[in-house]
């Protein structure tokens, strides 16, 4: 039976993860209620690792340190380490749920299945039944769940799963495990199997630079950070980069890891340095791509053979927006076109938060990036001149957000930018809204 509930006084926030929290404490912030639709039984999202659609695995530690990971108005504790694990944050993602009052405003076990506008409001529905009609929506439900798989002539008798699916090397006792992409998780996975596996390799369309998660005793994002702040040239800052990297880690050939095909920062950066060592080592081979599935063998491109009895696909993520049409927000090469990857450009009462991936802390980004959504709100509902000033240039403009630099055409660049350049244009606008 269903049911319909009209709740045009409020804005729906579509997820309870890191980012749909951020939102919700914002709107409520400037006066603007809303109400949040969870589809599992707790806040955290891909952080709560009882949630069905959680990457999260049993050793998973933050690849950003605590200071640069943590929202800016509730301090992660002090006596937790540098790189806090996933239960950590589980633990500090309810806090902030807690210290904001935000509870009482989220509704679990709201799978959202369909999201369509209806005059100048929007009707949400549910696995239950139920329709909401509300005044606009924040789809918040993150991009790092939907399992991107690459596909291969022949096919492979062995066991196959993706990043999304691994918990522990345990799985992997006696076994020759083949991992597919090098980006932070296939790295990570590769250096875990290497302790139980009978042999490890990891498949690699390119090269990349590793980069260690202390400098000089103190936390590379942090070092990074401090020096992208100056707004250097970006070639000085190669070049500053360049040298750390080889005094720190060395280069990757050194190693027997492929050569990088771009220049510094036109990839996001490998944080781990384990994987060098253990391919310097021979406890992980490397291998270039796969050209075809044979049974229980794997050919490569350069002509290798390998006979592999578990192949983990590291290959990354697809955008999904569960319930919207795509035309809704004019979806082009995989991804929603979107005024600062925020802002709908045909609707001013739907925006998307955390559609953001700029080699930094996600908590800060998505904090300001749904403060300058919940300004501009706020802002409509009172006639303001800036929040007009912005409903027309979100139409149409395209504002550089790449600092400089030409990202390679991956599908991890899809929702790339220069986080330091992209901070600033949320900050131009923040005060422009304020």
């Amino acid at each position: 039976m269903s049911t319909s509930i009209d709740l045009r006084d409020r804005y729906a926030v579509i997820g309870a993860g890191p980012s749909g929290l951020a939102a919700a404490r914002n709107l409520m912030a400037e006066g603007v209620a809303c109400e949040v639709l969870e589809a599992h039984d707790g806040v955290g999202g891909i952080w709560d690792r009882a949630n069905p659609r959680s990457s999260v695995y049993a050793n998973t530690h933050t690849i950003t340190s605590k200071k640069v990971t943590e929202y800016p108005d509730l301090p992660l504790d002090d006596d937790l380490p540098t790189y806090p694990r996933h239960d950590a944050i589980l633990d500090y993602l309810r806090a902030y749920a807690a210290q904001f009052d935000l509870m009482p405003h989220i509704r679990f076990g709201q799978e959202v299945t369909e999201v369509t506008p209806d005059g100048e409001h929007w009707i949400v529905r549910t696995s239950d039944g139920t329709s909401r009609r509300y005044r606009g929506v924040v789809l918040a439900n993150g991009h790092n769940w939907s399992p991107r798989f690459p596909r291969y002539e022949g096919g492979f008798d062995g066991e196959t799963m993706h990043s999304r699916d691994y918990d522990t090397a345990a799985d992997f006792t006696g076994k020759r495990v083949l991992v597919v992409g090098a980006g932070n998780s296939g790295c990570d996975i590769a250096v875990e199997a290497a302790q139980t596996a009978e042999s490890v390799a990891i498949s690699m369309r390119r090269g990349y630079y590793f980069v260690p998660k202390y400098i000089l005793g103190k936390p590379a994002d942090q070092v990074g950070d401090a020096s992208q702040s100056l707004r250097l040239p970006i070639g000085l800052v190669r070049r500053v980069y360049k040298l750390v990297l080889r005094a720190t880690v060395g280069r990757p050939q050194d190693y027997g890891l492929p050569v990088p095909d771009h220049k510094l920062l036109e990839s996001p950066p490998i944080v781990n340095s384990l994987l060098p060592y253990y391919v310097g080592h021979g406890r992980v081979k490397v291998r270039p791509e796969i050209k075809e599935l044979h049974g229980d063998k794997v050919e490569f491109t350069d002509g290798q053979v390998d006979a592999v009895d578990v192949i983990v696909y590291a290959t990354g993520f697809q955008v999904e927006l569960p319930g919207l049409d795509r035309a809704h927000l004019s979806w082009r090469d995989g991804r929603p076109d979107l005024y600062l990857n925020a802002f709908s450009r045909q609707h001013d009462n739907l925006f998307v938060a955390g559609l953001t991936d700029g080699t930094g802390g996600h908590f800060p980004t998505v904090d300001l990036q749904t403060k300058v959504i919940a300004k501009f709100i706020a802002g409509r509902d009172r006639g303001s001149a800036a929040a007009a000033e912005l409903a027309r240039r979100k139409a149409d403009e395209h504002p550089d957000v790449s600092g400089g630099i030409k990202f390679i055409d991956s599908p991890r660049s899809l929702t790339q930018f220069e986080l330091h350049t992209y901070l600033r244009q949320l900050r131009r606008h923040l005060d422009d809204l304020s």
